[in-house]
C-alpha cells in the first residue's frame, strides 16, 4: 500500500478549542503534508469542526456520542488507522473495533493519573499509545500501559498582530513604558493561579515599574479577584479575560510565565519560545522537558518565592532574558516543528504495519531525511 491511499481518521469529540483541539488540527495537516488522506470526526458546530472546514478538511461531526458509535460500527471499516486525540474518545473506538478492524493510536495530553481496570483494559486493546511528554509516559508506564511511544507536541508560527495587542493594552488602560509579564491559563487549580498571585504580591513588594497580564477564564476567577483586592494588587494584576488568537499578546511581552501544579506538557510555554519570550516557569509535569538545559527559569511548584525571584532576575539582566529566549527558539525550531512530529507519526505507523512509504517521505517532508526522528 503507498503512504498516499492510507486513511486516517482523527478522533476529536471535545466541545472547546484547546491545546488538544490545536494539536489535532496541527497533526491533520502534518498527514496531509506527508500526502496521507486524513478527515475528521467531531462534534458538532463546535470550533474543531469550523476550523477543520476552513482547512478545507473533510469532517464527520455529530451531537451525540450515540451517532460517533453509529459511524465507526458501520464506517469505521473505511480507515486505516483511527487516531484517538482523548481518553473519551479513545473508548467508543475500543467498543467499535470488533466492527472496523482499524488500527487504533491514543495520544493522551494529559498528566492526570488514570483509573480502574476498565481503562487498563482499554490501554491494552490500543495497538499504540503515545504520550506527548515523559511525565505521561511514566504515569502511563505505573498504570500498566505497555510500550509508551513519546511523540510531543508541534508548534507553528503565526504573523503575530503587534498592533492589536497594542490595542488590547490601550483598552486595558495599561500605559507602554511599563514591564509587560503575563500568562494565558485557565483560572482552575492544576494551573495553580494563587500561587500566581502570591508571586506578583512578593515582586510587587520589591518593584512597581511592571502589570501582570492573566489571559483565561474559570470557575476560581471571583476567589482570584477577591484575593487581588485583598492584597492591594488591582494596579498590578490583571484579569484579562477571553481573547480569539490571543498569541498576538506575545509580540509586546517581556515574560512569560506558568504557575502549573499539573501540567501534561504546556503548549503555551511553547508558544513562547517560539515567539522569543524568555519564560519563568514551574517544572510541573511535562513542563519539565521543555524548561531544562537553559531554556527557561524554572521553578518547583507551590513556590511564589522562586517565581517572583526568576522573573525579578530576567527583568535586572536584559543579557540573560536574551539568551533564555535564544535557547528556547532553536530548541523548539529543532525539536517540535511540524515536518518533526510529522516524521515521529509517520515512522510509527510505518512500524505498525499501516501502509507508510518511508521512501517517500523526503518528498513530503523536505526538511526531514526518511531516518531521522524527533528527539524529545
Amino acid at each position: 500500500m503507498h503512504s498516499k491511499s492510507v486513511k486516517i481518521l482523527e478522533l476529536n469529540f471535545e466541545r472547546g478549542w484547546r491545546g488538544g483541539e490545536r494539536q489535532t488540527m496541527y497533526t491533520m495537516s502534518g498527514f496531509k503534508d506527508a500526502g496521507l488522506n486524513v478527515e475528521l470526526l467531531c462534534r458538532k458546530n463546535y470550533p474543531l469542526q469550523k476550523k477543520a472546514n476552513e482547512k478545507g478538511f473533510k469532517t464527520h461531526s455529530f451531537t451525540s456520542i450515540f451517532g460517533v458509535l453509529f459511524f465507526l460500527i458501520f464506517k469505521g471499516s473505511r480507515y486505516d488507522v483511527l487516531h484517538a486525540q482523548s481518553s473519551h474518545i479513545l473508548t467508543y473506538a475500543i467498543l467499535s473495533k470488533p466492527f472496523h478492524r482499524a488500527k487504533i493510536i491514543f495520544t493522551r495530553r494529559v498528566d492526570f493519573v488514570p483509573h480502574g481496570k476498565m481503562t487498563l483494559f482499554k490501554y491494552k486493546l490500543t495497538d499504540q499509545v503515545i504520550a506527548i511528554s515523559n511525565a505521561i509516559k511514566g504515569i502511563l508506564t505505573d498504570f500498566g500501559a505497555k510500550d509508551v511511544r513519546l511523540i510531543s507536541s508541534a508548534i507553528i508560527a503565526k504573523k503575530l498582530d503587534r498592533l492589536r495587542a497594542e490595542q488590547i493594552l490601550r483598552e486595558a488602560g495599561i500605559h507602554s513604558s511599563l514591564h509587560l509579564i503575563g500568562t494565558t491559563a485557565a483560572l482552575v487549580q492544576h494551573k495553580d493561579p494563587f500561587t500566581m498571585i502570591e508571586a506578583i504580591r512578593k515582586l510587587a513588594a520589591v518593584r512597581r515599574d511592571f502589570v501582570f497580564l492573566h489571559f483565561g477564564t474559570g470557575e476560581l476567577e471571583q476567589q482570584m479577584r477577591d484575593k487581588i483586592e485583598e492584597y492591594g494588587l488591582g494596579d498590578v494584576y490583571k484579569l484579562m479575560g477571553f481573547y480569539e488568537n490571543v498569541e498576538d499578546i506575545f509580540s509586546v511581552l517581556d515574560i512569560f510565565t506558568m504557575s502549573s501544579e499539573q501540567e501534561g506538557l504546556g503548549s503555551s510555554v511553547l508558544d513562547a519560545f517560539m515567539y522569543r519570550v524568555p519564560v519563568v516557569s514551574t517544572n510541573a509535569g511535562g513542563l519539565s522537558d521543555l524548561v531544562q538545559g537553559g531554556r527557561a527559569v524554572s521553578c518547583e511548584i507551590h513556590q511564589p518565592e522562586q517565581l517572583a525571584a526568576g522573573i525579578q532576575s530576567l527583568l535586572e539582566e536584559p543579557a540573560r532574558r536574551e539568551s533564555v529566549a535564544r535557547r528556547a527558539f532553536v530548541y523548539t525550531t529543532e525539536r517540535h516543528s511540524l515536518s518533526c512530529i510529522t516524521q515521529s507519526y509517520l515512522e510509527l505507523l510505518y512500524e505498525m504495519g499501516a501502509g507508510i512509504d518511508l521512501s517517500s517521505l523526503e518528498k513530503s517532508l523536505p526538511h526531514m531525511s526518511a531516518t531521522q526522528a524527533c528527539k524529545i
